[in-house]
């Protein structure tokens, strides 16, 4: 590509005549990669005189995990890894979503490269834009293309980000200690104590830093989101009739690695796949925080007493320990995390247990017909993975939006229990074990797992032919191939 643009391009191929060429700019970080790379295949795959460019910001150099996902994708998405971001030029031990915001804003002249030699060869009909990516709006103007966010999270969480320039004209107190819950036209109440980490303390940046993204977001031509019409229509249709200006309204999900064309396909030879396969229907717990969520040392010691005291079959994803639990969002440590588990637990466990260090093929074990429940961080990938496999949740948010969506779940959706406790809280072994029981053994569990089911069937129709999903993507592809004037 151009001078002073490291690129690490999947694909060589020049887009043909009438091709709409689109590109996508996520944030860093796997979990923001992965849902704006699935669209841009389900895109290319249902409309394939689409051509996608990735403009990849990167925080460090860009793990191998990023790399490894990318090699494989169609010929019409081309990826660039823009100069990585150099750690020590950020703050340390600040919350993950403003090292984020940072790495963009400081890599926003290698995107600006990036896209001017892209628009040169060929006219960028529409930029799309991960909501950390919103700076690069600018950009679009500059080379008349249509703006795009992708907002990566729900309808629900959507409504409270545009609602949140009115909430601050309107609340004095910090929101945690609004004594009444917040009402959002077409959505479920909200406590103030649920809303997403960075609203926890108004005077931090990044709690400003989503004020002001919330207040720009009336700019943009349209907003991508992942979730789905049957998942979310009264707050979807709210979205529309509530007229934010200009924009258009755009669920396209679910979007996940679940039936995509390069999802790993780890098979029998991973030794928890064959664990599973001896173990009776709907009888393990799957136990996961994510790729970025982490326990103290006191918390990882309670639940896996609590594991214990449940009695029941669990595979569990263990990470070493932090006092912060978004430690490990963009950040990797190379100890063994298993040396951190309680003396003994390995083995008085093992005939009903397996862990794994670190990391688990997690869509090939909520597919396993063996799996009968997720104790989730609830970070909106996992809960959408585990909805089209129709496994219900035992609800356990550490941070960003994650205590909404367990709102979602549990009070809205009714697929979820949710563990109680405040923030900083210790979760003890008995609620733990009593809340894994009831929703493994319990009637209410049972009746869970019927309706996350019928989420399943929902989320599949969305993504059939004629589906709703499918039927929006098609509308943006029709405004982009009139804009593009083919």
């Amino acid at each position: 590509m151009t001078d002073g643009i490291c690129s690490y391009i999947t694909n060589h191929s020049i887009p043909m005549a009438k091709t709409i060429h689109i590109a996508v700019i996520p944030s860093p970080g796997f979990s923001h990669l992965v849902p704006i790379v699935e669209f841009s295949k389900r895109l290319v795959t249902n409309h394939p005189n689409f051509h996608v460019t990735c403009i990849i910001p990167s925080l460090g150099s860009p793990p191998d995990s990023s790399k490894s996902y990318l090699e494989t994708i169609p010929p019409n998405i081309n990826s660039i890894f823009l100069p990585p971001i150099n750690k020590q030029d950020l703050p340390q031990g600040v919350y993950p979503a403003i090292l984020i915001q940072q790495t963009v804003t400081l890599s926003l002249p290698s995107i600006h490269q990036a896209l001017k030699s892209l628009n040169s060869k060929a006219p960028l009909v529409a930029i799309i834009a991960d909501i950390f990516a919103q700076e690069t709006l600018d950009f679009a103007k500059e080379f008349n293309s249509l703006f795009y966010l992708y907002f990566p999270s729900s309808a629900f969480v959507l409504s409270l980000v545009l609602h949140i320039p009115n909430l601050d004209e309107e609340v004095s107190c910090e929101y945690k200690d609004l004594k009444e819950p917040i009402k959002l036209q077409g959505c479920l109440p909200i406590n103030g104590i649920d809303l997403p980490t960075p609203t926890k303390d108004r005077s931090n940046e990044a709690y400003k830093m989503l004020l002001q993204r919330a207040k720009n977001m009336h700019l943009v031509d349209g907003i991508l989101f992942n979730s789905f019409l049957e998942l979310e229509s009264s707050a979807t249709k709210a979205l529309e009739q509530k007229g934010y200006g200009k924009i258009g309204f755009f669920p396209v999900g679910p979007i996940t690695q679940i039936g995509s064309s390069n999802n790993d396909v780890v098979g029998d030879e991973h030794e928890c796949l064959k664990w599973l396969k001896n173990q009776p229907q709907n009888s393990v717990l799957y136990v996961s925080f994510g790729s970025g969520g982490t326990l103290s040392q006191t918390q990882i010691n309670e639940l896996a007493f609590g594991l214990e005291l449940s009695g029941q079959r669990f595979i569990w994803v263990v990470r070493a320990p932090s006092d912060s639990v978004s430690a490990a969002y963009l950040e990797s440590t190379n100890e063994d995390p298993l040396k951190f588990l309680p003396i003994g637990f390995l083995e008085r466990t093992k005939e009903k247990g397996f862990i794994l260090a670190s990391w688990a093929p997690q869509v090939e074990i909520l597919k396993h017909s063996s799996v009968g429940g997720f104790l989730s961080h609830c970070g909106w990938n996992s809960v959408l993975e585990s909805m089209q496999e129709g496994v219900p949740i035992v609800a356990w948010p550490l941070f960003a939006e994650q205590a909404m969506n367990a709102v979602l779940l549990s009070d809205g959706l009714k697929v979820a229990i949710r563990l109680k406790f405040e923030d900083d809280e210790i979760v003890e072994k008995d609620e733990i074990a009593n809340v894994i029981k009831c929703l493994m053994e319990g009637e209410e569990g049972k009746r869970m797992r019927e309706r996350m089911k019928s989420l399943k069937d929902y989320a599949a129709n969305a993504l059939k032919d004629g589906g709703s999903s499918i039927q929006t993507l098609s509308h943006l592809a029709s405004q982009w191939e009139n804009f593009g004037g083919t």
